[in-house]
């Protein structure tokens, strides 16, 4: 055969489908959650540089000394354009790590993301004006789109099933690990009388690139890569490795038996094609059937769309911003500091219960919880928002919703996106679902100044009318849309949504594997057949 794999022990055992995990593996999986720290490192350093007085002199030519607190800022047009560059880097980035993916493997795209970003960090900490800082931003943009859409998919296909939603909910953690950093590195920055009030807190982000780079190459590959490529025997190689287990372990062979076998499963479904077909295929399928490609990748799209219709980024980008436009905070950083702490502390609440509740009851009574907090914040804000007391309420309240958000839809979106889509689309589809992210970030970022700022629209506190609202929304979205996808291996998820909706798939129990389903000789093996046609077709993509 082409892979030299001599043949799999398969099983109809649903219990016996996951190898055992060794604590080592568990440590390798978690390590790759590290890539969160690109995301969120990036996202908060911009919101504190963005207010620093030296940097806004360098840009502007004011002089603070002399120009009117309320006219001191950045115009919301630079606001706009520093902050949403990357989001359009990174959009485009995550689409072309799809294909990058499934072409040179999952650990050497988000490698290559490493290097473009430490490309784009240099550009950034060389500039001095708006010019270079923006390209600076939009290449490491690129960079962080290869990292953030395959760090995703390539925890979702190594992490056991137990525990796959408490290591991917990991990475969020690591995303608001980064926004703390880079909260603290503004702080002790801002008050420089030098290019150094900004450059340090850019250039310190080339560190997080050469970690993840140099931990990534002494990883193992997917071993679901490995079988998209028809490379059966390597795929057996590398699930060894990331089990801990013995190639030739029975275990090893049984769960690889039903990766395979599920994957020859999907490829009989919606056969593969040239290039733009296998783009094509992640929206072929009816709007009615709840498994089809189609649905799947409008799923994944819009729950990233949810995700950042929160507006947590609105806090997180420009809460400094905003805070001291409030006029009566004396230490705007330090209150966005206090902000970060929150995310960061709460963040880890959901390594346990998206694993003992599910994915669905979180996203649903988190969004609730936001919508409570969003409205009271608006509220409070436009009846007695001039108020030290009243202030110091609405603080409260945003961490409050912090806490929601960080506990529930800031994990459990990446959860549900590394979980719904099948082998032959899923570097695709998870690109895709991490693009929408990026689109939406970009055009929130772009769109915020001028809603917020006193130079435009100036909603201030009113904004949190359009968040709540929104959030009202992600309600109703999850409660009809999110499938419950806790305890279930990749595959029995394909099974799940086949057989059932997002209403009643908490109720849903596997009874069979795929291996039964295509087919186990009488000696207990995966039949040759379906092994040769996966190497056969793998090897013609």
């Amino acid at each position: 055969m082409a892979g030299g794999v001599r043949g799999l022990a398969a099983t109809a055992d649903v219990t016996r489908i996951e190898a055992p995990i060794t604590m080592k593996a568990y440590l390798m999986c978690a390590f790759a959650a590290f890539g969160g720290i690109f995301f969120g490192y990036d996202s908060g350093y911009v919101n504190g540089v963005i207010a620093m007085p030296y940097f806004i002199t360098q840009q502007t030519g004011l002089d603070r000394a002399t120009t009117p607190e309320k006219q001191f800022i950045l115009p919301s047009a630079h606001q706009s354009l520093i902050v949403s560059i990357l989001s359009a880097g990174t959009f485009f980035g995550a689409l072309l790590a799809g294909d990058l993916a499934d072409w040179f493997g999952r650990r050497t795209t988000i490698i290559v993301g490493c290097a473009i970003f430490i490309v784009g960090v240099v550009l950034q900490t060389a500039s001095t004006g708006l010019g270079l800082l923006v390209a600076g931003r939009h290449v490491a943009g690129w960079g962080i789109g290869f990292v953030t859409a395959i760090i995703i998919l390539y925890m979702s296909e190594v992490a056991p099933r137990r525990v796959r939603g408490a290591i991917v909910s990991a990475y969020q953690f690591c995303i608001t690990i980064g926004l703390l950093l880079a909260s603290c590195v503004d702080y002790s920055t801002k008050d420089r009388n030098d290019t150094g009030s900004y450059r340090i807190p850019i250039a310190i982000q080339m560190l997080w690139a050469i970690l993840l780079a140099i931990g990534l190459f002494l990883l193992p590959e997917s071993p679901r890569y490995f079988v998209k490529q028809g490379n059966i025997e390597k795929a057996a190689q590398t699930l060894a490795k990331v089990r801990g287990q013995p190639r030739d372990s029975q275990y090893i062979e049984q769960e690889l038996a039903e990766i395979v076998a599920n994957h020859e499963y999907e490829l009989k479904v919606i056969p593969q094609g040239n290039y733009f077909d296998s783009w094509l295929n992640c929206f072929k399928g009816g709007l009615r059937n709840p498994s089809s490609n189609l649905r799947r990748t409008i799923l994944g799209t819009s729950l990233q769309m949810m995700q950042q219709w929160t507006g947590v980024n609105f806090i997180f980008y420009f809460g400094a911003t905003f805070f001291k436009d409030l006029h009566t905070i004396r230490n705007p950083f330090l209150t966005s500091l206090i902000t970060n702490l929150v995310n960061v502390c709460s963040t880890p609440i959901s390594f346990y219960t998206i694993e003992r509740f599910g994915r669905r009851p979180l996203l649903i009574w988190g969004a609730v919880g936001m919508v409570i907090c969003q409205f009271i914040v608006a509220i409070v804000g436009v009846t007695d928002g001039q108020d030290h007391k009243a202030v110091s309420a609405m603080i409260a309240f945003i961490c409050i919703y912090i806490f929601f958000f960080a506990s529930t839809w800031g994990p459990g979106a990446w959860v549900v996106i590394g979980e719904i889509f099948p082998l032959p689309i899923r570097a695709r589809g998870v690109a895709l679902s991490t693009a929408s992210n990026w689109l939406w970030n970009c055009i929130i970022s772009v769109i915020t100044p001028y809603m917020v700022n006193p130079d435009k629209a100036n909603l201030g506190a009113k904004i949190f009318f359009i968040w709540g609202s929104l959030c009202a929304l992600c309600v109703v979205y999850a409660y009809f849309l999110i499938p419950e996808t806790k305890g279930l291996t990749l595959e029995q998820v394909d099974r799940m949504l086949e057989e059932t909706s997002p209403r009643t798939s908490a109720k849903w129990v596997p009874n069979t594997t795929f291996a039964a389903t295509m087919g186990i000789t009488d000696r207990g093996m995966l039949k040759p057949e379906i092994i040769a046609d996966v190497e056969r077709k793998g090897s013609a993509v």
